[in-house]
């Protein structure tokens, strides 16, 4: 496989001229279009995406080291297809609504100011990840480890603790309501 490294891509448009399938270390990815793309086995490592539309892009076996996105249109992602090894990535103002991250490992992620409306973290292992104001309305936590999560600024999130480990979890006095949904009681102040 080739290796790409340090390259800038500035407004390319992937939709009509696809991005070889290569290895990309060091790389950034500005204000380019990779909407129902096929990124399958292309690998990026300590890489960076900025103002890009990921949307709908085909991730089988698709490898994710060190990557940031910033500013990135990203619905309807299938990280559960991405290669596995080394997987590590963080979200900074980010729309990751209806994308799935189920059965996949995300310790230590960080998703900043991101909208995660009907994102699936089913079966998720999301320990010591920080969720800084996300819009979590309709995320789907289902046997999913959240032990040290920190979601106290963060909000419309909807977590059953019977179903989900969240030891040492983070949440707001604020938040607390997305903790007893399922019991549909009202609460006060």
């Amino acid at each position: 496989m080739e290796l790409i490294e340090d390259k800038t891509f500035d407004k390319h448009n992937f939709t009509e001229s696809p991005l070889a399938k290569a290895e990309y270390e060091r790389c950034v990815f500005k204000n380019c279009d990779f909407s129902n793309t096929n990124l399958e086995g292309t690998k990026f490592i300590d890489c960076e995406f900025m103002a890009c539309n990921i949307s709908l892009a085909t991730l089988s076996k698709t490898g994710f080291r060190e990557v940031k996105f910033k500013d990135c249109k990203m619905l309807g992602l299938l990280f559960y297809n991405c290669n596995p090894s080394g997987f590590t990535v963080s979200f900074d103002n980010c729309n990751l609504n209806h994308s799935s991250f189920y059965q996949t490992k995300n310790k230590n992620t960080f998703f900043t100011n991101t909208q995660l409306n009907e994102t699936d973290f089913t079966e998720c292992d999301l320990t010591n990840t920080v969720f800084d104001n996300c819009d979590l309305m309709n995320a789907k936590f289902e046997s999913a480890i959240l032990e040290k999560c920190d979601f106290t600024t963060s909000f419309n999130y909807s977590i059953d603790p019977a179903i989900n480990r969240i030891r040492k979890a983070k949440f707001s006095l604020q938040g607390i309501p997305g903790l007893l949904d399922k019991y549909d009681i009202e609460i006060e102040n």
